[in-house]
């Protein structure tokens, strides 16, 4: 049974708490947890703690926090638990060392249907390259990074008006319960391991940097719609106005159309922002202007003076 394997949990942020905390309250034996070391967060850099070692101290967990993944001193720790299974969820790449310790081996949660969209940020871009759908996949580590084979998979619908913020939600409990299934199998020892098709064209999920969240205004408002919401709420697409870089969280199509060249923005000053596409016109419905809160688009433009 699952409560008799010795589990050993890697993750850090609230996608990875969500999955040991349905673990724990279905009696798993999870031994100890593994997160990434404490961070300065906030204006006043304090240190903060990962949702993870959060929630893993509330349960009265061993919480191993290791910043040197490789060093002989991690290794002896880790080794000394005598885990029989390890399960990883967001976190960061492990070495061969740490995945292949178990004698059952390591999983992986991912949120996507692998073998597609492989990488660091799968769901952004899966809404960002206009996907209906995706899903969660566990699989075994192996050395090639989202390689592995794949123990189970579920499907989630990619709605219109999705952005990152709510399908994250849905994936986090989808995987959750997914990740209970891979363990309760493996403890029976009654799983598949498929391996991943490779007769099909991938889309990749690499990481996003900041450069790469520009609007490039000269694109279809379609294909814009789905980068704003493929970066909403975080890292957030961004643009340039008068001078000022603005980040945009929420857009919708219009079917107002001006002479104005893409990339312009215009206002009535009151009830609306709208710029122009390659294929027509965007409203602005949710911002945020350097060095200011974000807020919906009408409380931005009655303490802002947009010149024309």
């Amino acid at each position: 049974m699952s409560k008799d394997l010795r589990i050993i949990f890697l993750g850090t942020p609230d996608f990875a708490a969500a999955s040991l905390k349905k673990l724990l309250e279905n009696q798993v034996r999870v031994v100890a947890v593994i997160t990434a070391p404490d961070k300065p967060k906030g204006r006043g850099k304090k240190l903060g703690i990962s949702a993870v070692k959060e929630y893993a101290l509330e349960a009265r967990l061993p919480v191993l926090q290791p910043t040197n993944l490789k060093s002989p001193e991690f290794l002896k720790e880790l080794k000394d638990y005598k885990a029989d299974l390890q399960i990883v969820v967001a976190f960061r790449m492990l070495p061969t060392a740490v995945w292949d310790m178990p004698r059952l081996g390591t999983f992986n949660l991912h949120a996507s249907l692998l073998p597609q969209y492989r990488g660091a940020a799968p769901i952004n871009w899966a809404i960002m390259n206009g996907e209906t759908e995706t899903g969660i996949t566990t699989f075994f580590l192996k050395h090639e990074i989202d390689t592995g084979e794949i123990i189970f998979q579920e499907s989630e619908p990619i709605h219109p008006t999705d952005n990152v913020g709510s399908l994250y939600i849905r994936l986090m409990k989808k995987g959750a319960d997914l990740v209970l299934k891979t363990v309760q199998a493996i403890a029976k020892d009654d799983y598949p391991q498929l391996p991943q098709a490779t007769n099909q064209e991938l889309n990749s999920a690499p990481k996003i940097f900041k450069e790469d969240c520009q609007i490039d205004w000269e694109q279809s408002s379609n294909d814009i719609y789905n980068f704003i919401r493929g970066l909403s709420p975080y890292p957030a697409a961004w643009s340039e106005l008068q001078g000022k870089t603005v980040k945009i969280y929420e857009v919708s199509k219009s079917e107002i159309g001006t002479n104005k060249p893409s990339g312009e923005f215009y206002s009535d000053g009151k009830s609306y922002l709208r710029v122009n596409t390659k294929s027509g016109t965007l409203n602005i419905l949710d911002l945020q202007l350097e060095g200011k809160r974000r807020m919906p688009v009408q409380d931005f433009l009655r303490g802002y003076q947009f010149t024309d």
